[in-house]
């Protein structure tokens, strides 16, 4: 049997490499992505800069009211565009210089990340590094799903795979 089947029976750690999975705010996405990211073998954490607010946290999670560091083994999702606060976590979040930033979104709907970072100061270039809409496009509707599609979009992205069932790249 080959290494990656042995993996896949369970009969052989999988070595995913350094990976670390930042939700940013509290909400029922984050409470997902904290749980399904662990399993994936993610270090997690769950950035919430309001303590008020650090209550929707999953059992065995705690909330962070300041922003770990951030590095290249570093994926940031935020989950809540509508908070005031979204300009000066991405603002500083972008400098950790994580691997990866996205905010969660309707893709019909202009993204409010770009004027908040734009009124900030913002490199336009920073502005270009952040991702929206972020996960794989399986038509997610519920907090689950949008988890599931947005940790199979960064394992994708990982392992420089394009998504989906075209398995020709």
């Amino acid at each position: 049997m080959s290494e990656t089947c042995d993996v896949a029976h369970g009969t052989a750690p999988a070595d995913p490499g350094l990976r670390t999975l930042v939700a940013v705010f509290a909400s029922p996405v984050s409470r997902y992505l904290l749980k399904f990211a662990k399993d994936l073998g993610y270090r997690v954490a769950l950035f919430e800069p309001d303590a008020a607010r650090g209550t929707d946290v999953p059992e065995g999670f705690e909330a962070e009211t300041t922003l770990p560091p951030l590095d290249a083994s570093a994926d940031v999702v935020v989950t809540d565009h509508h908070r005031p606060e979204l300009g000066a976590v991405l603002k500083a979040a972008l400098a950790g210089e994580p691997r990866w930033v996205g905010v969660l979104g309707n893709p019909r709907h202009p993204g409010p990340h770009v004027a908040a970072l734009r009124g900030l100061g913002v490199a336009e270039a920073d502005i270009a590094r952040v991702h929206r809409p972020v996960g794989l496009n399986i038509g997610s509707r519920t907090p689950p799903e949008i988890a599931l599609a947005t940790l199979a979009g960064l394992l994708a992205d990982r392992n420089n795979r394009p998504g989906g069932f075209d398995f020709t790249a």
